[in-house]
């Protein structure tokens, strides 16, 4: 569709046009000397009848510019950025579905006729098509050599290096994964002799401890040093339930209807990785008996996941708090295998001494689970310390196969289709681009940063989020579900809300950075062993944490990430410089777009300040109740609406299964009062500064753009399996109920498209939080 651009001028009222006859000028009269006596002549009817039509001219040209003047609105943007934001628009839309009836194919029907989900990938959304245009510029920045630059930036580009040598990766071939599997007491079913190797001395608190002190990896025991919730400037030990399992979550085990399918692959992967390892090592291969321990392994994992609290049971985070002191576990928390007790004190010895910290009995510590552990006991109960540790070294040996060869690589081939539709593996540079800015973040955003974000972003971002925080803080006044005792402690934690944008000032530093990454030093002929001492140093600088302040100025994320936070402990919300741009934000697109797209995550990431799991922290970050009990009791109600509208949502493309409102609610309190925020903020700017001119070629208003740009954000397509998924994993809702269900609660989307109450997305019973 072409975009007709007009370029209307108007003549200024001081012009050469508007000057009035017989004034200064050619026809401006001069002095003769005329008789006293002599007679004024009389005006002819000719120069009557020109005196009364220049001077209607006049009248209606004077009328004509005050119009034009007056009536911004007809005025049509024709910059670069605005005929681009226009075509964008409108490519991505199908104006003949009626905007009132299912917005979402209004706005995204051409988006997603015109993209197909690559054969890479189990999804394709707005987002990943800017995290591919983001992993580009990583790619060309990972590439370049530059003489004398900080030390940090070579490691990261001799870890992409590193990553990207195919032919040496496939000469190695198993052989660094064999090399290094006796650290973790070897593979039971991918070795002979284990129980005489290393049966007679095993420990399950040393075979647990080595995967996470050294390999980052939890599993039956989640320990980690994390944040004290109700003291948010120190660290504590934290024990947790296996938050991770190979088949993503616990309804997969049912192994029957939808999940067949990836059961029996997780079973062939597990066999075939084993099979080629026992190949490799030369050793005899007993398919049947192969078999029977795959199954024995997948019956311990269910019963593992069956174990776990569910999401639902974890949403509150104060009831996820019990904390203790570390003696208490041995006393009231015992895990037993094969005749042996678990000694949690050694546990936790073990593993905090490689970071040279003693932990005494008496160490306060918080037990995120307790009963979880209670139903493992009878578990591990089931189970032998082979099948133990069968599963957990196949648990580590699933997630290092990427690093391999591609006959290792090829034996999760299955498995990755049935569980996400993919059938073909991601470019590798593009795997390496993001594998290094995940492990190397800092280093990643200083390169990505001096080569693709605008210094005046920053400027444009901090006014938006000062306009959005007010709009949230007015709001408050309006809530009559919640009373002034409580409404005066949000604003409070409003304001104290700390923002980041773009970037941390210190990633610009040699100095700063070169210490950073100081304990790293990478060979870009290992790219495996590379993997191993990423694995390590992230566990390592976790663990060093326990005897020393929160850093609450520090970063949650790196720069180069097309996404934004929230994070409670902190009170921070986070926009890296990746997400800051079209359709996001550009300086130079019309407000209404920036206030529909990054306005909205502004206001969504505030909002999570106050969602079922952040109102729980005030406004230093600590878990501290600040509600009164009536204004709880009112907010919990409230939430209900929410968690029941979006669990009436079914999808088609998941089998037609039903969102779960409840694993979702945080998320879906964000949107809705974050688009209610961005676009309260829009009007206010608009009541400032005047209407915008319109965009060329789009017959749409500013608020509907505004709707228009939020719901393009979200376009999107999901291969089924990974449909299934989200819904069983993700805590956000999927892209289309994310615009359908925060606009159906906005009376104002309605409004701006004349939308009557016989409309889809008008709905009867409007649910409210902020």
């Amino acid at each position: 569709m072409p975009i007709y651009i007009i370029d209307r001028k108007f003549p200024d009222i001081s012009g050469e046009l508007l000057q009035p006859v017989g004034e200064r000028g050619d026809l401006s009269m001069t002095e003769t000397s005329t008789p006293k006596s002599a007679k004024k002549p009389r005006w002819t009817s000719l120069e009557i009848g020109l005196i009364t039509v220049v001077s209607l001219l006049f009248i209606v040209i004077v009328a004509l510019v005050i119009l034009f003047a007056t009536q911004k609105t007809d005025e049509i943007c024709t910059t670069a950025d605005c005929t681009q934001s226009a075509s964008r628009l409108i490519e991505n839309m199908d104006a003949t579905v009626d905007p009132c009836d299912n917005f979402y194919q209004y706005a995204c029907g051409g988006w997603l006729k015109k993209n197909i989900i690559p054969e890479t990938s189990s999804r394709h959304s707005t987002f990943d098509i800017l995290r591919d245009d983001l992993e580009v510029i990583l790619k060309g920045v990972l590439e370049k050599t530059v003489e004398r630059e900080a030390a940090a930036l070579t490691k990261a580009k001799t870890l992409y290096k590193s990553c990207i040598n195919e032919s040496l990766i496939e000469l190695r071939g198993g052989s660094p994964l064999l090399d290094m599997l006796p650290d973790i007491f070897e593979w039971p079913m991918a070795v002979d002799n284990w129980e005489d190797d290393y049966g007679k001395t095993w420990r399950l608190e040393d075979v647990i401890a080595r995967l996470n002190e050294k390999y980052g990896t939890q599993l039956l025991v989640n320990f980690f040093v994390g944040t004290d919730d109700r003291d948010s400037t120190s660290y504590i030990i934290h024990f947790d339930q296996q938050t991770t399992l190979g088949l993503l979550s616990r309804d997969y085990y049912v192994c029957e209807g939808p999940y067949a399918e990836a059961c029996r692959a997780y079973e062939q992967f597990m066999f075939d990785l084993a099979k080629l390892i026992r190949s490799d090592r030369r050793l005899d291969i007993n398919e049947t008996h192969m078999r029977e321990e795959v199954t024995r392994v997948v019956d311990l994992e269910r019963d593992i996941a069956n174990a776990t609290d569910t999401p639902e049971d974890r949403n509150n985070p104060v009831l996820l708090y019990n904390k203790m002191e570390l003696g208490e576990l041995n006393r009231n928390f015992t895990l037993e295998i094969d005749s042996q007790i678990f000694n949690w004190s050694y546990f936790t010895a073990k593993i905090m001494d490689t970071v040279n910290i003693s932990v005494p009995e008496s160490e306060k510590i918080i037990n995120y689970s307790p009963n979880y552990y209670r139903r493992l006991n009878f578990v591990l109960a089931k189970y032998t310390k082979r099948d133990l540790q069968n599963y957990m070294v196949w648990r580590f040996a699933m997630n290092m196969v990427v690093g391999m060869s591609r006959a290792y690589r090829d034996t999760r081939k299955a498995f990755r289709k049935a569980l996400s539709g993919t059938t073909s593996e991601v470019a590798v540079w593009r795997q390496c681009a993001l594998y290094v800015n995940n492990n190397l973040d800092k280093a990643v955003g200083r390169l990505y940063v001096q080569e693709a974000f605008s210094e005046k972003s920053k400027e444009l971002m901090e006014e938006m989020i000062k306009d959005i925080r007010e709009v949230f803080i007015s709001n408050l006044n309006d809530l009559t579900w919640m009373d002034e005792e409580t409404k005066k402690a949000a604003e409070e934690k409003a304001r104290a809300i700390r923002e980041r944008i773009g970037y941390s000032e210190d990633i610009m530093d040699d100095k700063y950075l070169n210490n950073e990454y100081k304990d790293l030093s990478y060979s870009a002929e290992e790219y495996f062993e590379n993997i191993l001492e990423n694995l390590e140093y992230v566990q390592k600088k976790r663990l060093r944490r326990l005897r020393v302040k929160v850093n609450k100025e520090e970063w949650v994320t790196g720069a180069a990430v097309v996404n934004a936070f929230y994070s409670a402990s902190k009170n921070q919300i986070v926009f890296p410089a990746g997400i800051l741009q079209p359709p996001f934000f550009s300086k130079g697109q019309p407000k209404s777009l920036n206030y529909g797209g990054i306005g909205m995550v502004i206001g969504h990431e505030i909002t999570h300040g106050f969602d079922d799991n952040g109102r729980n922290y005030d406004k230093d970050g600590d878990l501290k109740d600040w509600w009164t009990p009536d204004s709880t009791h009112r907010f919990l109600e409230l939430s209900k609406c929410i968690i029941d509208q979006y669990s009436n949502f079914s999808w088609d493309l998941a089998n037609g299964l039903h969102l779960n409102g409840n694993n979702t609610l945080g998320e879906n309190i964000a949107d809705n009062g974050g688009i209610r925020q961005a676009y309260q903020a829009y009007r206010d700017f608009v009541k400032q500064h005047g209407e915008e001119p319109t965009l060329p070629g789009i017959d749409l208003s500013h608020d509907q753009l505004f709707f228009l740009n939020f719901a393009q954000i979200w376009c999107g397509s999901h291969r089924p399996e990974q449909a299934v998924n989200s819904i069983k994993v993700d805590v956000h809702s999927p892209g289309m109920f994310r615009v359908l269900g925060s606009l159906q609660n906005f009376p104002e989307f309605a409004k701006a498209f004349n939308c009557n109450k016989s409309s889809n997305m008008v709905s009867d019973n409007i649910c409210r939080v902020w």
